[in-house]
């Protein structure tokens, strides 16, 4: 591969988003290159004043079939691909009169927008019309032969290519690798889109398809001699994807970790909510009519483990909250939107990181992927509605409605918390919480502790079922006052006896929300 700057005689523009395709075409026109584009481009292009020469005339055959071929073919492709410094490559040129084509500019038909993101759905008629064959294959052509062609798939990228023609009468070698390098990702992202179209109705596939934008280098990975980058769903519409940094510190990868483990938390009350998470559980998380009210409860859940917390909330931050997180050191803010007033609150933190995340609707079907040694697992999301109408008492103590409704809140907090997980609650706060315990009876006692004396009076959510009474009676020696569990152990009738001792009513959901 020549690493000299390659000069660009002729150019090919073909691009069906046209922002900047004029400067473009202009710039390479006064450093000497012949253009060559193809219907619309073409149209636009003589319309911003630039000589242009229609594909068709280099082919010597029309477009024909709608526009479906137009570019396929010999004299553009045999162009694009010739190796410069193949004697029989440039002979074919010559026997065959093709002109080498040293620049290929073109970004590819609409289909994530107009088709993936396509709300309502297009039909499929409409949606197989919107799938590029001739752009990738030029892109593709181009970047093979990046030795002596620039690619340009990104308009962001035309102005520093004009800039080193203007400089240096050609582009360097450095460049040419890395458009060739962006514009093979564009394909296979492209790609990528297609084929999960065509498998949409399969939540599993065969293949695997994922294409992903690094949006943030971070600081470091899970230890700082770990490297790492933060990377986005196509779109990036919702949950962290969306996330706008406002201030701070740059991130690291445990704080996006507890980011979304905070804002997944947040997001799934819908009465006012303050979260406050460290190392992946909640230390605090209440619910109230404001934030400000929320927020105090929160914290008296465990204040010594919110330090150097992350908080989330689930409505506009105001400034009255503000000022309380700021009264704790805490590592990142999360807010759908926030008030001037704690903007300006926050801004006298300057170390303090804070993202706006767009409170967009999650995809009909979200699913999890986390990787492991060799390999990725995908899963659903715990996402699905509670049904309550499922749930079962099976002591003889019956629970009244504010018990049944402080039971509720407790069990999607318990959805939150790494297994095995305990949540106590009372009065729509955390006020102890078990979290990744190896046995459930430590997460009991854990929670127990945590509490400080307050699990007298309050209720417990467990996540997945009681294998032994031992965390039952642990509960009810603390004053729990009300359980409620998954059920479905093979000892559960003796985890009811337990209750039915102490005159306790015990709900089951028959739904387990383990969390690892």
């Amino acid at each position: 591969m020549s690493e000299k700057p390659t000069r660009v005689r002729r150019a090919l523009l073909s691009a069906w988003d046209k922002a900047g395709l004029d400067l473009l075409a202009k710039g390479l026109a006064e450093s000497g290159a012949v253009i060559v584009s193809t219907g619309s481009t073409a149209a636009t292009l003589r319309d911003a004043g630039v000589t242009v020469t229609e594909v068709s005339e280099t082919t010597g055959f029309p477009e024909i079939m709608d526009g479906r071929v137009k570019t396929l073919h010999p004299a553009v492709h045999a162009g694009i691909l010739a190796d410069r410094d193949t004697t029989s490559h440039l002979t074919a040129l010559v026997e065959h009169g093709i002109a080498p084509i040293d620049l290929v500019a073109v970004n590819l038909y609409p289909f994530r927008r107009q088709v993936v993101e396509a709300a309502p759905p297009v039909d499929v008629p409409a949606a197989i019309e919107l799938i590029d064959i001739g752009g990738p294959a030029m892109l593709r052509a181009a970047a093979k032969n990046h030795a002596h062609v620039t690619v340009l798939v990104d308009p962001a990228d035309y102005a520093g290519v004009l800039s080193e023609l203007r400089e240096s009468g050609g582009v360097s070698a450095a460049t040419r690798r890395r458009l060739a390098a962006k514009a093979f990702a564009a394909t296979a992202a492209y790609d990528a889109d297609v084929a999960n179209w065509f498998a949409r109705d399969e939540p599993f596939p065969e293949q695997l398809n994922l294409s992903y934008t690094r949006s943030l280098a971070l600081r470091y990975g899970e230890n700082p001699h770990q490297g790492a980058a933060f990377y986005t769903e196509p779109g990036g519409a919702w949950g962290l994807g969306s996330a706008r940094v406002l201030q701070g510190k740059p991130l690291s990868y445990n704080n996006l970790l507890d980011a979304d483990a905070a804002w997944r938390a947040a997001s799934d009350f819908a009465a006012s909510c303050a979260v406050i998470i460290k190392h992946g559980n909640p230390a605090g998380l209440a619910v109230a009519d404001t934030l400000a009210g929320a927020y105090p409860l929160a914290l008296a859940g465990d204040p010594v483990s919110a330090f150097g917390g992350v908080v989330a909330v689930n409505r506009s931050l105001d400034a009255a909250t503000a000022a309380q997180i700021v009264e704790v050191f805490t590592e990142v803010v999360l807010a759908p939107a926030l008030d001037p007033g704690a903007v300006e609150v926050l801004a006298g933190k300057p170390n303090l990181r804070v993202l706006e995340v767009a409170r967009a609707d999650p995809p009909p079907r979200p699913q999890v992927l986390r990787s492991v040694t060799g390999g990725l697992l995908a899963g659903d999301a715990d996402t699905a509605p509670e049904d309550e109408g499922a749930w079962t008492v099976p002591t003889a103590a019956q629970p009244d409605p504010a018990t049944l409704a402080e039971l509720a809140f407790a069990w999607r907090v318990a959805k939150h918390t790494t297994s095995n997980a305990i949540v106590l609650t009372r009065g729509g706060a955390a006020v102890g919480v078990g979290a990744g315990q190896m046995s459930r009876v430590d997460s009991v006692r854990l929670a127990v502790e945590k509490s400080a004396g307050r699990g007298a009076g309050a209720v417990l959510a467990s996540d997945a079922f009681f294998p032994f009474r031992d965390a039952v009676d642990a509960a009810l020696e603390a004053g729990v006052r009300a359980l409620m569990s998954p059920g479905g152990s093979v000892r559960d009738a003796e985890v009811v006896a337990a209750c039915d001792e102490r005159g306790v009513p015990m709900v089951f959901t028959h739904r387990r929300h383990f969390r690892h």
